[in-house]
C-alpha cells in the first residue's frame, strides 16, 4: 500500500484505545445530519473515511455496536469498552473495508477538515458554512467532488 506520509494518532478519553492513521483520509465528510447531531451530542460530526486497514489499533480493544441507520441498511459503531467513547465507524457499503474515523478522537483533530458538508438540509441555521467548501443538502455523488486519487482509493475497495 503506497501511503503519503501522513500519520496521526488518537484514542478515547480514557486512554484505554489508542490508534493511528497510517495515511491520510480519503475524504472528510462535516455531516450535518440529525442522526449525527444526536449521536455526537454536537451540530455536526466530523467523519475522515479511510481504509480500515491503514488505520493500526495500538492498544486496548474496540467493541463494535450495531444501530440502525437513516438508510436502514444499519450501521456499526466501534467503541471503547470502558468509557465508550465512538472512535470509528462502518456503514453498509464498504463495511469493514471503510472506517469513519471520528475526527475529534485524534490527537490534533485540527489538522483534518472536512472536504465537504452534508445533509445541509439539517444544520443548524445558527452555523455558517464555509465558503471554500463544497455543501450539499444531502448526500453527494463520488464522481463530481472527490479528488482522482480518492476515488481511486474508493475504487480498490471493491477489489
Amino acid at each position: 500500500m503506497a501511503t503519503t506520509g501522513f500519520v496521526a494518532e488518537g484514542g478515547c478519553t480514557c486512554g484505554t484505545v489508542r490508534y493511528r492513521l497510517d495515511d491520510d483520509p480519503i475524504f472528510v465528510h462535516g455531516c450535518h445530519c440529525t442522526w449525527c447531531q444526536r449521536q455526537s451530542g454536537s451540530a455536526f460530526a466530523v467523519n475522515a473515511m479511510i481504509e480500515t486497514d491503514r488505520v493500526t489499533v495500538l492498544s486496548g480493544k474496540l467493541e463494535e455496536v450495531p444501530i440502525p441507520s437513516p438508510s436502514g441498511r444499519g450501521q456499526s459503531i466501534l467503541r471503547c469498552p470502558s468509557c465508550r467513547i465512538a472512535v470509528w465507524s462502518h456503514y453498509a457499503g464498504n463495511g469493514q473495508k471503510l472506517a469513519f474515523v471520528h475526527v475529534g478522537t485524534l490527537d490534533d483533530a485540527g489538522r483534518i477538515a472536512p472536504d465537504i458538508h452534508i445533509y445541509t438540509n439539517t444544520k443548524m441555521p445558527w452555523f455558517t458554512l464555509p465558503a471554500d467548501k463544497p455543501a450539499v443538502p444531502g448526500y453527494y455523488r463520488a464522481s463530481e467532488v472527490m479528488p482522482l486519487a480518492s476515488l481511486a482509493r474508493m475504487a480498490a475497495l471493491g477489489d
